[in-house]
């Protein structure tokens, strides 16, 4: 049995019995978050991209329990010269982890690290593919629809995915139901809205618009979760 967590915004644990993960834990500065970042216990943590609502306390978090960022080259290479572990990969590569294998998939998106100065380019952002157990779980990352979905469905036979519907900055509510039946998966969780106005959608609006398709919609509040 596999459990997923949703911490709010883009956030999720992921865990069995041995291992724990944590995807893009922005939860300090998150109006929404689920959790407190002290209170955060993981092995390994996963960034799609450099962006503050995404990175979030990922350097807290790797330092304090000593755990492994996995990120594309940049961000990883960022990550490390601020004094945190890190598995280095890049988008098309996979990798086998004590808890089973990650492979980063295309996002259509920006990632830097935006400071007063200029920006800290952090390399092309990502989406995750995590094998665990035997479940496949699908995280979008921060994107637009892209065709290239269709083919993750084929390639794979997706148990969950997390697909933003806050429109603006990622896909609407629209969108995403295109990404739902060009994935299949078995179950998808909205993510990425309502954490600000400007990425206000309705969660209850995306689950309608899927009925009829084989996918079943779960909403979650943060600090809530499943077990796949």
């Amino acid at each position: 049995m596999v459990n997923v967590k949703f911490l709010g915004h883009s956030c999720f644990e992921i865990y069995d019995e041995k291992h724990r993960l944590i995807i893009d834990p922005f939860l300090t500065d998150n109006p929404l978050a689920g959790e407190k970042a002290e209170n955060i216990k993981v092995d390994f943590i996963l960034l799609t991209h450099g962006h503050a609502d995404h990175i979030g306390d990922a350097l807290d978090i790797a330092k304090n329990n000593n755990a492994t960022i996995i990120a594309p080259f940049e961000l990883a290479s960022y990550c490390e010269k601020n004094g945190a572990q890190v598995h280095p990969m890049h988008i098309g590569g996979s990798f086998a982890f004590p808890f089973g294998r990650v492979k980063l998939t295309l996002a259509l998106h920006g990632s830097a690290i935006v400071t007063e100065g200029n920006p800290i380019y952090t390399g092309n952002p990502c989406g995750f593919l995590i094998y665990i157990q035997d479940k496949v779980i699908y995280h979008a990352g921060d994107t637009g629809l892209f065709g290239d979905m269709k083919l993750l469905g084929e390639l794979n036979k997706i148990d969950l995915a997390m697909l933003p519907i806050g429109d603006n900055f990622v896909m609407g509510i629209d969108d995403a139901v295109e990404a739902v039946k060009m994935l299949n998966p078995g179950k998808v969780i909205p993510m990425h809205y309502n954490t600000w106005d400007i990425i206000k959608a309705d969660p209850e609006e995306f689950c309608k618009k899927i009925e009829g398709l084989s996918t079943e919609c779960i909403i979650l509040s943060p600090g809530k979760e499943i077990s796949i």
